[in-house]
């Protein structure tokens, strides 16, 4: 057994890769840890995925106790050898290499090609993202679960944890109910763990095998007990094994169904859940072309905002100079709602930008808390914040560092109507009229009159003149 001075390059280290040989490379020191893989907690592919590399990020990233990291020491067999070179070259080496550069290259091109269009096809199959650091700088909490967390990017975090053993009393309740053993749930979701693994956006080393399996196990069905006994389903008879079905679509292999999941089905859920955002197709219009003109410019304009009864809050409609808008209701998990759904707009290749559309829509709209007050005198935002000001700057907010194609989303027509009609001259000063002249009674009152003498006095006039000429 090599003593602690013994010193290892790194290429010597990666070596030593597999079950029956593994070293990790951790800080500065390599270690030998193939007694242990049994024995690690996460499984043999949590260690044998960091050989061959410096895992010391991936260490620290785990969140290792006190007391793993004094394990490790004593399987500590040397340290790297920083001063040399992974790989000696003798002379003859490096003529070789010179001399065949000029064939190496193309095949090393075609490589590379091959590995981006293999990220690429594994990125068509990402389901599960990691949000892209431009759009949380500033809203990381936003973006964190702050109860409890589903699947592995938040898992094991400490503020967490506490939740933990309410998925373990749900898992109870469903082998209590139905006296299934869990090695049976277990075994069903090992067929799906790669399909499951490949969802998600970069590796997940954090887990091995097994506890991903009792993750996934455990996720599912707090999820299904925390359905079952809501007031959700059993207050709405045309719900009935709607939010277990949705909730269990991910399991079709493991508990298929004999009717598809459909649209319809969505739309009962999302009519039931009236603060609940969604990314599914709200709409059959084509694609977005932004407001040209705020909320004051369109009442300037003689367009008129009504709201619209129907529990889609995206569905907005525009005719006649009339904006009929859905009812919106703004608390304190709306940002985060829209913020995720947004995000994942952004991420997902095949998804559309509706959610992105209506947020974008919105936020032309307002522009100040004259705006967001305009809006809920006609009914159209209900908020739970504590200003007007508070709502304008949470749609100014939501917008910041978007990419997004203003002339792909279905209110690009409705968009191109109402500025059209912004822009006819008669519209405006029918408006300006209105405003002016008909804002209040009196004012009414003095056209009425004024038009009434005005009319007297042609009258007048006019049989004066007759009679000069036609006394008769």
């Amino acid at each position: 057994m090599p003593t602690l001075s013994k010193l290892y390059t790194m290429q010597e280290a990666s070596e030593h890769n597999t079950k029956d040989d593994c070293w990790v490379v951790i800080d500065g020191k390599v270690y030998d840890v193939t007694s242990y893989l049994d024995e690690h907690p996460g499984g043999d592919d949590v260690v044998l995925v960091a050989t061959g590399k410096d895992a010391t990020d991936d260490f620290e990233d785990a969140g290792h106790s006190k007391s793993a990291k004094e394990l490790m020491e004593t399987f500590c067999i040397g340290e790297l050898d920083t001063s040399s070179p992974a790989i000696r070259q003798t002379d003859y080496a490096q003529k070789l290499m010179d001399l065949t550069r000029q064939y190496w290259v193309v095949p090393v091109a075609v490589v590379s090609v091959s590995v981006m269009c293999s990220q690429a096809n594994s990125w068509a199959k990402f389901c599960l993202f990691r949000i892209p650091h431009y759009l949380k700088e500033g809203d990381d909490k936003a973006y964190v679960p702050q109860i409890v967390s589903f699947g592995p990017y938040h898992h094991g975090k400490r503020r967490l944890r506490q939740i933990d053993r309410h998925k373990w009393r749900a898992l109870h309740h469903v082998l209590k109910r139905t006296n299934h053993d869990i090695y049976l749930y277990l075994n069903a979701v090992k067929e799906l763990k790669e399909r499951a693994r490949a969802c998600y956006e970069g590796p997940v080393i954090s887990l091995g095998s097994n506890k991903f399996v009792e993750m996934m196990v455990l996720d599912g069905f707090f999820v299904i007990e925390l359905f079952r006994d809501s007031r959700l389903q059993l207050g709405n008879p045309d719900l009935k094994g709607l939010v277990a079905k949705l909730a269990l679509h991910f399991f079709d292999p493991l508990m298929p169904t004999d009717e598809p999941l459909t649209k319809s089905d969505g739309s009962k859920l999302e009519s039931s859940l009236e603060y609940v955002t969604t990314s599914d197709h709200l709409s059959d219009h084509g694609g977005l072309h932004c407001l040209d003109v705020f909320r004051r410019k369109l009442k300037e304009a003689g367009i008129k905002f009504k709201k619209r009864k129907t529990d889609r809050f995206w569905d907005i409609k525009f005719k006649n100079g009339i904006f009929k808008i859905p009812r919106l209701l703004i608390h304190d998990g709306t940002k985060s709602h829209f913020l995720n759904l947004i995000a994942y707009e952004q991420c997902h290749l095949d998804c559309g930008n509706d959610i992105t559309s209506y947020v974008v829509f919105m936020d032309n709209l307002i522009n100040s808390h004259q705006d967001v007050g305009h809006l809920h005198y006609h009914g159209i935002i209900e908020h739970w914040l504590g200003s007007d000001a508070e709502v304008a700057d949470l749609f100014n907010r939501l917008c910041q560092e978007l990419v997004f194609d203003i002339n792909d989303s279905y209110l690009s027509q409705l968009s191109e109507d109402v500025n059209r009609y912004y822009d006819h001259k008669l519209n405006a000063w029918c408006a300006s009229l209105r405003h002016n002249y008909f804002n209040n009674p009196r004012a009414i009152i003095s056209l009425v009159a004024a038009v009434f003498l005005l009319i007297v006095t042609f009258t007048q006039t006019f049989y004066g003149v007759y009679g000069y000429y036609k006394p008769n």
